[in-house]
């Protein structure tokens, strides 16, 4: 699985690093990608943060 955050679409609101911070971090205004690998156990937990995005910011690879 691939996980980018389209940074001219997110909008800094945060629900990401909530739903799943294993993988989604803040560091500034915007979301970022943590650089780790999604392992299986967390792949839920991404498809729950990209469908918990306001702005369909996150878009999710398999």
């Amino acid at each position: 699985m691939k996980v980018v955050v389209d940074e001219n679409l997110c909008t800094g609101c945060g629900l990401c690093v909530d739903v799943c911070p294993e993988v989604f971090e803040m560091p500034e205004a915007l979301s970022i990608v943590k650089p780790t690998k999604i392992t299986a156990d967390l792949e839920e937990k991404v498809k729950e943060a990209a469908e918990s995005c306001p702005v369909e910011a996150i878009i999710v690879e398999e």
